[in-house]
């Protein structure tokens, strides 16, 4: 599904949203478009704060009509709460790729350094960053950049711990961006692009023996679980 948003957040407001704003609205996308229930709990969960801060951040945001909420409901964005998440997750994705394809800096370390800059450029310099890197559709963690105009095209994929044995996989997706896993994974060379087969799985949800760009490694079932593959043809 594409994802579009018509409303043009009123200009004024922007200039009032913090980057906490931004942090919160952006999570709330994340989360609701992997699939799951965004509560003030998960919110502070994911976002290292404690429940309070997230309730009173939450209130907020339903005063400024960025997101709705009823209690014991998911908490949603409106229209011009997506196009602000939408926004700064370009910002986002844009300046990872740049950081990591550009700059040469190690893909454990894009997110945080992402995450500082992502609330301060302008447009013309996401502009020029998109002209740069030749407007791409896709992040180094594989993760999809809007566009300008609010389009994400999904990335259509089947989760590596729900691979079939034996069939030869390309690793399209990584949802992890904690940097001692990503550098873990890095070891493995289970990054995006890579060629994986499964050639064992152990019951009980244990680890996954894995052959990865011909090397046999293992994996814990739950690590798997966040690492996106789509079948070779």
């Amino acid at each position: 599904m594409t994802v579009e948003s018509s409303e043009q957040p009123d200009s004024n407001l922007r200039e009032y949203l913090t980057a906490a704003h931004e942090d919160y609205l952006k999570t709330i996308y994340i989360l609701a478009n992997r699939g799951s229930k965004v509560s003030n709990s998960t919110l502070s969960n994911q976002l290292g704060v404690t429940p309070a801060s997230a309730t009173n951040m939450v209130k907020k945001l339903a005063e400024l009509k960025l997101v709705t909420h009823t209690p014991y409901q998911s908490i949603k964005l409106t229209d011009a709460g997506q196009k602000v998440a939408l926004e700064v997750l370009r910002h986002h994705r844009l300046l990872e790729l740049y950081l990591h394809q550009i700059l040469n800096i190690p893909l454990e370390e894009v997110h945080a350094e992402a995450d500082r800059l992502e609330h301060v450029i302008s447009e013309s310099f996401e502009d020029a960053i998109a002209d740069a890197l030749g407007n791409p559709t896709l992040d180094p963690h594989g993760d999809p950049i809007p566009t300008r105009e609010g389009h994400v095209d999904p990335v259509q994929g089947t989760p590596l711990d729900q691979a079939q044995i034996g069939r030869v996989y390309r690793l399209i997706r990584v949802l992890i961006q904690e940097p001692e896993r990503l550098a873990y994974l890095g070891t493995l060379d289970l990054l995006p692009n890579a060629i994986v087969t499964i050639i064992e799985r152990a019951p009980f949800q244990g680890p996954l023996l894995l052959e990865v760009n011909n090397v046999h490694h293992a994996i814990a079932h739950e690590m798997a679980t966040h690492l996106i593959v789509a079948p070779i043809e």
